[in-house]
């Protein structure tokens, strides 16, 4: 289980950097500079992090529960 999460984390990290590496050069967005100026972004970013942690707990917990199925089916 531990060895699953470390390889998630990596991936997570790995998606995040490949994301950066592939974004545009130019840094002149203006809804972002809006939303930064206007402190929405703060929560953008909340809601995004708080759906990936239900999604992430959400897959943990369907794997525990799997896990145990198959240790008593067997």
């Amino acid at each position: 289980m531990r060895n699953k999460l470390i390889g998630i984390a990596i991936s997570l990290v790995l998606i995040i950097l490949s994301t950066q590496a592939f974004s545009q050069v130019n840094n002149n967005v203006e809804m972002a500079d809006g939303m930064r100026s206007s402190g929405k972004i703060y929560v953008v970013i909340a809601v995004i992090l708080t759906i990936l942690t239900g999604l992430i707990l959400y897959v943990i917990r369907i794997d525990r529960k799997l896990t145990r199925l198959e240790k008593e089916s067997s």
